[in-house]
């Protein structure tokens, strides 16, 4: 899910989720608990696909378009027509992106476990180290009552956050917004390096960065 939309749900439809919470169970707001979960729902790993900055720019690509296209078999449980349909691509381009990428697809028919109840764990975990932070403010009994709460609580919030992925045109773009702008900075904004250090030619480069719109410096 794009950064500005997981923000927008997580104030529009989490926090409202939160608030309510917090009232039935502590009989108070606190702001700092829902502050805290979102922050750690936005750098929660099945939200985001990560990329790896430390390889050169195709190999880093790879990988990420390898995450990028395991996530989603996983979650539609290897079934290929759902994954071309939500990437925008035909079914024959799977297929042989799976193949090229050495992607193991009955290994996701196996899965005994839904993407929903993973990310309902996660979400789970998340509200309950945030709480273990607010042990000195809390009375143990509220506590208690929030924790029992807790496996409920997740549901609800992963509710809000509905399955979004990205096309694979928008994923693709998405890594070069992410890796680019970091590979660039190691090199001072300078785009003659940053091409010879990611292995890409410097006129495939430039073209990357004035279609993204990042400032650079080619001396």
């Amino acid at each position: 899910m794009p950064v500005k939309e997981l923000e927008k749900t997580l104030e529009k439809q989490v926090k409202p989720v939160l608030d309510k919470a917090m009232q039935d169970y502590l009989g108070i707001t606190i702001p700092d608990i829902e502050v805290d979960i979102s922050d750690a729902l936005k750098k929660n790993p099945l939200l985001e696909i990560a990329i790896n900055t430390n390889l050169p720019y195709k190999e880093a690509k790879k990988a990420f378009k390898k995450a990028y296209i395991s996530h989603l078999l996983r979650t539609h449980f290897g079934n290929i027509s759902e994954v071309a349909r939500v990437t925008e691509v035909d079914r024959r381009s799977i297929h042989r992106m799976i193949t090229d990428l050495k992607i193991k697809i009955d290994d996701f028919r196996k899965e005994l476990f839904r993407a929903e109840y993973l990310k309902k764990t996660e979400v789970q975990n998340i509200i309950e180290k945030t709480l273990d932070n607010y042990k000195d403010i809390i009375t143990p009994e509220k506590l208690e009552a929030f924790y029992k709460h807790a496996p409920v609580l997740s549901a609800d919030i992963v509710k809000e956050l509905p399955e979004s992925p990205m096309t694979l045109k928008k994923a693709e773009e998405y890594f070069d917004r992410k890796y680019i702008p970091i590979k660039l900075k190691e090199n001072n904004g300078n785009i003659s390096k940053t091409a010879k250090k990611i292995g890409l030619r410097f006129e495939t480069l430039f073209r990357k960065i004035k279609k993204l719109g990042i400032e650079a410096k080619t001396e």
